[in-house]
């Protein structure tokens, strides 16, 4: 999807479009990217921003749950949330068949590297996970998955489906490295970006769908709006878990450095 600038009620009538849309093709769960309710305001430095940010309650959220209980889906969505003043994070709502909100997911590692997200809100601290229609869902937010412990957790805490929502203009190397986060965690991997100009970014698109196996499965445009559609098959998922044993055979015993709270320094 691609968000336009300071245009909120704008882009929130138009994911809106996109979920009719999706819903008549049958979708149980839609997944809409990171912020997209407004363009990606991260790749400036302007605290005029904080003025997008949204409570749970406001209006963005209203209206994508009552498509939610329009067409009897979940949706995941994903903004800028006020928690309570002064206190913001990048929050990925799930919403129920009934419109309410039943989880949320707050990005563990705000991005530093081309954005400043961090000066705009704080990471979250866990990766919960959710029933959905006899799936575990988990939800990884665009950075996050550049961590494999961002994954692994959602995977250790019994997801076996994980929906990204992204906001990046990077086209390379994140079909590696996503294909390579459900191939080692044995999971499908759901990815939706924006795309197209946003301010003085290009967004690239290329939504894509990969399987426990780590293979891509469906991938969206590059360059215009699309809506990707993919029948998940849970069969799949003990599959590959057999095929490629990792939960048996890893070793958290030997992990240590991975949690250990300061770094050592090597003389």
């Amino acid at each position: 999807m691609n968000s336009r600038t300071a245009a909120r009620d704008e882009n929130v009538r138009h994911a809106c479009d996109l979920i009719d849309e999706a819903a008549r093709g049958g979708a149980q769960l839609i997944v809409l990217p990171e912020f997209f309710n407004t363009e990606y305001f991260p790749q400036y430095r302007d605290y005029r921003y904080m003025d997008y940010a949204e409570r749970e309650d406001g209006p963005t959220q209203c209206c994508i749950k009552a498509k939610a209980r329009q067409h009897g889906v979940h949706i995941v969505s994903t903004i800028f949330e006020m928690a309570r003043p002064g206190l913001y994070y990048d929050t990925a709502m799930l919403i129920d068949p009934d419109g309410e909100i039943v989880g949320k997911y707050r990005k563990v590692h705000p991005a530093a590297l081309l954005s400043l997200e961090k000066i705009y809100f704080r990471g979250g601290s866990s990766f919960p996970v959710f029933a959905v229609r006899g799936w575990r869902l988990g939800i990884s937010i665009c950075y996050d998955n550049l961590f494999p412990e961002s994954c692994r957790c959602l995977a250790l805490n019994s997801a076996e489906l994980i929906v990204a929502p992204y906001a990046t203009p990077i086209d390379d190397p994140w079909e590696n490295f996503l294909s390579t986060r459900a191939l080692e965690n044995g999971v499908y991997l759901a990815a939706c970006n924006h795309v197209g100009q946003e301010g003085d970014w290009r967004m690239s698109g290329k939504s894509m769908v990969i399987d426990p196996g780590g293979k891509i499965l469906a991938q969206a445009s590059g360059a215009e709006e699309q809506i990707l559609g993919m029948d998940l098959d849970r069969e799949q998922v003990i599959q590959a878990r057999r095929r490629f044993p990792l939960f048996r055979d890893r070793r958290p015993d030997a992990y240590a450095a991975l949690t250990a709270t300061t770094e050592s320094l090597l003389s």
